[in-house]
């Protein structure tokens, strides 16, 4: 029962803080239908993103990730830490080899920056997650 709450107040935190940092970072309410998230190409393999807020080349941002059925990243890591809550499909996020967590919709992760690990969309059909990170974006292959 005490993890339920935990992960509970966990899901409450992340949206509170990320819906505070969307209105003060556009300076604007917004409302935005999931069919006008326009998605763009990130130059990582399939990996496509659509911006939240902030400039993920630059600073914190939060952004929606989408990813094909099926695909598995390559074993990686991020200089910041990660917090990114599942939209659709299954998601399994986690240290290469280890066995898989299946994330459905509503899941949430934390990832701590430079861990080595695989996300995969475990489902057949696309994933889409959103991410926040308390600074710039970047993909370092494992070696």
């Amino acid at each position: 029962m005490r993890n339920r709450i935990k992960i509970f107040s966990a899901h409450v935190f992340l949206a509170l803080a990320l819906f505070t940092n969307l209105s003060v970072a556009s300076g604007t309410s917004l409302s935005i239908p999931a069919t006008q998230i326009n998605y763009t190409e990130t130059g990582i393999g399939p990996i496509k993103v659509a911006p939240g807020y902030g400039d993920m080349t630059k600073e914190a941002h939060s952004n929606f990730v989408k990813i094909p059925g099926g695909f598995n990243s390559p074993p990686h890591f991020h200089t910041e830490d990660y917090y990114a809550v599942v939209v659709s499909g299954v998601i399994g996020n986690g240290m290469e080899g280890a066995q898989d967590i299946p994330l459905p919709p509503g899941s949430y992760w934390f990832q701590n920056g430079n861990e080595k690990h695989v996300t995969k969309c475990l489902s057949s059909n696309e994933c889409v997650f959103f991410v926040t990170q308390p600074g710039k974006f970047d993909f370092v292959m494992s070696k």
